[in-house]
């Protein structure tokens, strides 16, 4: 997951009760669950792209699964967490339905009680920068660019939001939307649907058809050096980002809620051999003061990558394949051992470690580390 880094003040541990004072229907399969702490003052205030962590109870037992879903809402509304949620439903027989999403969507009521952690996570908005903001999204994948819009709304910048899905049935927070891009110059919204309905076409509520393409974004973006944010299904990311990165914007401008390697999103490119008459050159020794990585059942070794988003992202460099799910210090499906050195934790590990633990995906080194990995 690439993104720009949240402030360490929301960065909180500790699950708490939140009450549905309010449920939604957005479109045919998607709903919003507007929640309030039971206890008032453990509200905890969120950047606008942060996630909560839910525990969803499995059905006939007491065990539960977590899930993350994204802050939809205005950051600027303390008090009030919403998010957005997609039904989830079997896509054939045999295959069973999404359990949180249908759980929500089927058994949670106003007045209901739900257990979340955090808000959590690095994909946020800049605040800082003065660039024009490009917020790119798919399907159910406008939630946290929806809070970002409500934070850009409030500012002088200008912003182009642009949202692909199927049709109007499905798309949510259309209006919504449509009343923050009117508050005031300088905000635009595209709508482009995949398969739009006569409806649709009647009443005017897409401007494109198709999908997001080189050509439909190049038509869309004056010359410019924008802050690009992206989210959305897997191959909706791949398919713009790879456009972005056509157009020669730098990594670094595209942020994106991604929970995969960064290499699905931007493979590495093939490197050609050098010719056999040309021996590779001996690669350099290490300065003195490197921070070095070794990788020990690997038998592999490198000089940290300060650029490098996590031990994690650094180790898939390397060509290794850790295993991991979340990449946000949630499930601990990155656990490894540090055999030594100290590691520094971004985001604070979801439980508990034991000593000599260490989760990749969410921490960098503190001087040399020595991996059991």
């Amino acid at each position: 997951m690439n993104a720009f880094a949240a402030p360490a003040s929301t960065r909180r541990n500790g699950f708490h009760e939140l009450k549905v004072v309010a449920k939604v229907r957005e479109s045919s399969i998607i709903t919003s669950f507007h929640l309030e702490p039971v206890v008032p003052e453990g509200w905890r205030g969120f950047e606008p792209g942060q996630f909560l962590v839910f525990r969803i109870p499995k059905a006939g037992s007491n065990d539960f699964v977590l899930r993350n879903y994204s802050v939809s809402c205005s950051p600027g509304e303390p008090g009030r967490y919403r998010i957005t949620v997609k039904r989830e439903a079997a896509p054939s027989p045999g295959v069973p339905d999404g359990l949180s999403s249908c759980f929500l969507h089927d058994h949670i009521e106003v007045g209901d009680l739900l257990v979340a952690e955090g808000p959590r996570g690095d994909f946020v908005l800049d605040r800082n920068s003065r660039r024009p903001v490009v917020l790119l999204s798919g399907g159910v994948g406008l939630t946290p660019l929806v809070s970002m819009l409500h934070a850009l709304a409030a500012t002088d910048r200008r912003v182009l939001f642009v949202h692909a899905c199927d049709n109007g049935d499905v798309h949510a927070l259309r209006d919504e939307v449509e009343a923050l891009a009117a508050s005031r110059p300088g905000l635009t919204v595209h709508f482009c649907y995949r398969f739009p309905t006569e409806r649709d076409r009647d009443a005017g509520r897409h401007h494109s058809q198709g999908v997001v393409t080189r050509e439909l974004l190049q038509g869309l973006l004056p010359i410019d050096d924008y802050d690009f944010y992206l989210c959305g299904p897997s191959p909706f990311m791949q398919a713009v980002h790879g456009v972005l990165r056509g157009f020669g914007v730098p990594r670094q401008r595209i942020a994106y809620e991604f929970f995969g390697p960064a290499t699905l999103l931007e493979p590495t490119p093939e490197s050609t051999p050098a010719p056999a008459s040309r021996p590779e050159p001996a690669p350099a020794p290490a300065p003195a003061d490197a921070t070095m990585v070794e990788f020990r059942k690997s038998g592999r070794t490198a000089i940290w990558d300060a650029t490098a988003e996590s031990l994690l992202a650094f180790a898939e460099d390397q060509g290794l394949a850790p295993e991991f799910s979340c990449r946000a210090g949630i499930c601990g499906t990155c656990k490894s051992q540090l055999v030594s050195g100290d590691v520094a934790y971004f985001e604070e590990p979801l439980d508990e470690l034991a000593p000599g633990e260490v989760l990749l995906c969410c921490s960098k080194p503190q001087g040399s580390v020595v991996l059991d990995l």
